[in-house]
């Protein structure tokens, strides 16, 4: 049965405040929206998380048949009460007038001292759109692993990353035995487990961009 999409006039935000504004902003919202059956909620009141909109970038190597991963402490993590040293993939924060390419480019650079040859977008989502208005948007990166290792960051933003390479399937493995425990990298690695072959049989048959 199909539903009637809605529109931008089937919300109205009555107020819109910064309750918080430091190394991350807290907005406080508040709004109505029209229901399903057709009417109006009561009013709702909403804090909502701005932390800005990320690229996640998985770095593969089409002729090893390798990733590229990062390990690096995460706050967030430790408040949850987990191991906050986490296995990543190379993301960073979208800059206001950047273009997610140039993130996924420039973070590779910053973060495993690597350099693509071809890079993919693969999506976007929302990372928790229950409290925070934060997207990924998700890209692969052909690399040459045998060039990359050894501890990278930038100094002024807090960073310690450590880069190491492993087979495609021991990632997967990691995700599967919950080593690897953060949405951006399990999404990335069940991507490429995917799209991998094509994704091979693409890049091997191209010349470098």
């Amino acid at each position: 049965m199909s539903q009637k999409r809605f529109t931008e006039d089937d919300v109205e935000i009555l107020a819109k405040d910064t309750v918080f504004k430091g190394y991350f902003q807290i907005d406080r919202y508040r709004l109505r929206h029209r229901t399903f059956a057709g009417g109006w909620t009561a009013e709702i009141t909403r804090e909502i998380f701005e932390r800005g909109h990320a690229v996640v970038v998985i770095l593969y190597d089409p002729a090893r048949d390798q990733v590229a991963l990062i390990e690096q402490f995460r706050t967030g993590s430790l408040a949850a009460g987990w191991y906050p040293w986490l296995i990543e993939c190379v993301a960073g924060i979208i800059d206001e007038g950047e273009h997610p390419d140039d993130v996924a480019r420039r973070e590779t650079k910053e973060e495993a001292g690597a350099d693509p040859t071809h890079l993919v977008e693969i999506g976007a989502y929302l990372v928790t759109a229950g409290g925070s208005s934060e997207t990924c948007r998700l890209y692969c990166a052909a690399v040459d692993c045998s060039t990359i290792e050894g501890l990278h960051g930038l100094e002024h933003e807090g960073e310690d990353i450590r880069v190491f390479t492993l087979p495609v399937t021991e990632a997967y493995q990691m995700v599967k035995d919950g080593r690897i425990n953060n949405a951006m990298a399990v999404v990335a690695i069940q991507w490429l487990m995917l799209e991998r072959d094509l994704l091979r049989q693409a890049w091997l048959d191209q010349a470098p961009a």
